[in-house]
C-alpha cells in the first residue's frame, strides 16, 4: 500500500506542476519591446454537461456501489456483493480462504462490521459470509446471465489493491468460457464453467466484487485475470473472467437456505488426482490418488495408482484438463475413460456422479 500511495502522490504532483490549459501571458501588438505583458483573466467556463454514456455510468455507479463491500481477513482483502437485507454477502472462496471471521466495510464508507463465514464452496470459488450488523445494507439486483450478449457495456466494481470503491469499464468479450484457477496457497484451484470474459480491468482485490450491466444489475462476480507467460506471468491486459450471476445466485441461495451446497449441478468422476509428468518431462495424464466409495470411478473399477489419459477420446494430460472436460457433462452422463495400469492401457465406461461441495 505504501508503494501505491507513493505512486498516486507522484502523479498528483506531476499534474500540479503543469500550467493550467488556456491561461497564457499575452502582449499588445502595438506595445514597445520594453512594455510589460499583462495576463488576461480567463472567463469562467460553465461545467461541461455529462454525455449520455457518462450519465449512464454515473447512474449505475450510484445505484450499485452501495452494494459493494470490502472484506478484510488476516491473510488479505477482497470484495463482496450484498446478497440480501439479512446481512448475507456473496464473494469468492479464495477471498475468504481459511478465515471464519472477517471485517467488512462498505464502499461508500463508514466503520467496519464484523462478519462470519456461513459456508464456502471452493470447487466453484464461491462463498457466503454474514455481517452481524445488517443495518443500512443495500442488496444488489442480479441479472439473468444466460441473456448476456457479447459487446454489452459493463462496469467492474470492487476494491483493487485496497482502493475502496473503484470502478473500471469494458465490455462482455465472450460468454461460456471454461477457465481454471492455479491451485496454491489461498487459491482453491477451482474450474469455472460458463465464465463471462470481460475487457474491464480486474486486479487483485477486485475478486468477489460485481460485474454490472448498464441496467445496474450484477451479471457476474469478477474472479480472475488471464496471465501471459511472455510477460513473466503478469496479467494479460483486457482479459478477465467472472462467475456468471446465475451460478453465483444459485450457490448463494443454497448456502443461505441450507447452510451448504446441496446441488452443485456439476459432474464428477469420483476421484482425487494430480498431474503426472512423463519421462520426457511433459504432462502425461492424471494420477489417481484416491477413489470415492460408491462414486462413478469406483463402480467402474478405477483404482488408486491408475493414470487417466483420456475422456471420451479426448487426451487429458493434466488435472486442469480433466476438470475442464468434466464441465461439459452432467451428473448421470456415461463417458468412456481410458487409463493406464501397470503399463497397460484399459478403457471403462463411467457413470458420472455429482460434484460434492466438500
Amino acid at each position: 500500500m505504501r508503494k501505491i500511495a507513493g505512486g498516486l502522490a507522484a502523479a498528483v504532483l506531476v499534474t500540479g506542476c503543469a500550467g493550467a490549459p488556456g491561461v497564457r501571458g499575452t502582449a499588445s501588438p502595438t506595445a514597445s519591446p520594453t512594455a510589460t505583458a499583462t495576463a488576461t483573466t480567463p472567463s469562467p467556463s460553465p461545467t461541461a454537461e455529462a454525455l449520455p454514456l457518462e450519465q449512464t455510468y454515473e447512474r449505475v455507479i450510484a445505484q450499485v456501489l452501495p452494494s459493494i463491500v470490502q472484506i478484510n481477513t488476516k491473510a488479505g482483502l477482497g470484495s463482496g456483493v450484498v446478497y440480501d437485507d439479512k446481512g448475507h454477502i456473496v464473494t469468492n472462496a479464495h477471498v475468504v480462504g481459511e478465515a471464519t471471521t472477517m471485517e467488512v466495510t462498505l464502499a461508500t464508507g463508514g466503520g467496519s462490521r464484523s462478519a462470519k463465514l456461513v459456508e464456502s464452496f471452493p470447487a466453484g470459488d464461491l462463498a457466503v459470509i454474514k455481517v452481524d450488523d445488517a443495518r443500512g445494507l443495500r442488496p444488489a439486483t442480479f441479472a439473468d446471465s444466460s441473456k448476456l450478449r457479447v459487446g454489452q457495456l459493463v462496469l467492474a466494481m470492487g476494491n483493487p489493491l485496497g482502493l475502496s470503491g473503484s470502478v473500471t469499464n469494458g465490455i462482455v468479450s465472450a460468454t461460456g468460457r471454461t477457465v481454471s484457477e492455479p491451485q496454491g496457497e489461498g487459491s482453491p484451484g477451482a474450474t469455472i464453467a460458463s465464465a463471462v470474459q470481460t475487457s474491464a480491468a480486474i486486479n487483485p482485490g477486485n475478486s468477489g466484487g460485481a460485474l454490472v450491466d448498464m441496467a445496474g444489475h450484477v451479471i457476474g462476480i469478477p474472479t480472475l485475470a488471464a496471465t501471459n507467460p511472455s510477460l513473466g506471468g503478469g496479467a494479460a491486459p483486457g482479459i478477465g473472467f467472472a462467475i456468471p450471476s446465475n451460478t453465483a445466485t444459485d450457490i448463494a441461495a443454497q448456502i443461505v437456505e441450507h447452510g451448504r451446497v446441496v446441488n452443485s449441478h456439476r459432474a464428477a468422476l469420483g476421484i482425487t488426482g494430480s498431474t503426472v509428468i512423463g519421462e520426457d518431462g511433459q504432462p502425461a495424464g492424471v494420477g489417481v490418488r484416491s477413489v470415492q466409495s460408491n462414486g462413478g470411478a469406483a463402480k467402474a473399477g478405477i483404482r488408486e495408482g491408475d493414470i487417466i489419459v483420456s475422456v471420451a477420446g479426448k487426451q487429458i494430460p493434466t488435472i486442469a484438463d480433466l476438470t475442464e472436460t468434466l464441465t461439459e457433462y452432467k451428473p448421470g452422463d456415461k463417458v468412456e475413460i481410458e487409463f493406464v495400469r501397470d503399463g497397460a492401457s484399459q478403457k471403462v465406461t463411467v457413470t458420472l456422479t455429482e460434484l460434492q461441495a466438500g
